[in-house]
This record gives structure tokens, sequence and C-alpha cells, in this order.
């Protein structure tokens, strides 16, 4: 039965193997986490986002909002900026996997806003999020998140006043679409 018990050792071996690969990615990701909460302590995270926007039929300005996929809260698309992009792409591309939109980003943001991260823990990470207008050309028929979230245009004014964030909602309150060619 040497051959049984060498499966066996092998077993306990592979096993072994696997639980301690489980601990250290768990402590790494800890590890990481513990890093990310002392960095925000210092200064608020920098997130991007953008500020989706069209010309409605009756030739007023209107932006899109998008529910968070927690808690279901009106925001607008926004993510952490990408390695190898500028800030404005990374915005665009949060544009696109959350809401499906294509269209011309503007390379300067309009403004920021502040908000807290809740984590799944409870803990919250303070964020600085930098906002780029987005002129909406078309929407994909589908979309990376698109069975997660509901999204719904509206006035400016009527968008102020259904996120929760004040700066956002002075943010969006003063939204006056400039001229956006997309330029980075």
């Amino acid at each position: 039965m040497p051959n049984v018990d060498r499966m066996h050792n092998r077993r306990q071996q592979i096993h072994a193997f696997i639980s301690l690969r489980s601990a250290l990615k768990t402590a790494s990701k800890q590890s990481g986490l513990r890093r990310l909460l002392r960095k925000a302590r210092a200064k608020p995270l920098k997130q991007v986002a953008a500020l989706p926007f069209r010309v409605g039929p009756d030739g007023q300005i209107e932006v899109l909002l998008i529910t968070s996929r927690d808690t279901g809260r009106w925001i607008i698309p926004k993510g952490w900026p990408m390695s190898g992009r500028k800030a404005h792409r990374a915005a665009e591309r949060e544009a696109f996997e959350e809401a499906g939109l294509i269209g011309q980003i503007a390379a300067d943001p309009v403004g920021w806003y502040r908000y807290e991260k809740r984590l799944a823990d409870g803990r919250a990470l303070p964020c600085k999020v930098r906002v780029y207008p987005l002129r909406v050309e078309a929407q994909h028929a589908r979309w990376p998140e698109q069975d997660q979230r509901t999204l719904r245009w509206f006035a400016p004014e009527d968008a102020a006043r259904l996120v929760q964030e004040d700066e956002l909602q002075q943010l969006l309150a003063g939204f006056a679409a400039e001229p956006c060619d997309g330029r980075a």
C-alpha cells in the first residue's frame, strides 16, 4: 500500500498548499484594505465620474442618473482612476460600463464632489470625485452592468434634488452644458 500512502500524503500536501494560498490571499486583501484605509484617513481617495447630458426633445438640457448597485440611490457613473488612462477617459469608460453610453467627454472637469464610499463591513472611505461632462451621442444595446442599474434622464435641477451628496447637488443644479469637443 505504499502508493496509497503516497497519494494520501500528496493530497494532504495539496490541501495544505491550497489552505496556505487562501490564507495568504485573505491576508493580502486585508493588508491592502488596511493600506487603503490609512491612505484615505490622510486624504480622500480619488475617483472619476462622467456627467452624461443631452439636449432633450424640448431643447432643454437633460442629465442621466443611474442607481448604485448596493443601495439603489441615484448617482452619476463613477469609479476609480485606471492605470494607463487619463482621468476623463476613465470616466468615459465608467459611463459605458455602468450605462452603455458613448459620446464626447471633456478633458477638463466641470467640478468635483466628496462622498463616503461604504464598504461591506460598514467602514467608510472618504472620496473626492472629479466630474467630466459627457455629451451623449448613443447608448449601446448591451453593456456590462445593464441588469444591475436603473437609468433615467432628468432636468439638472430635478437630478440635483434626487442625489444625496451636497456638492453633487450644487454641481447638478448649476450645470450649464458648454461645448464639449472631447479633445484630450
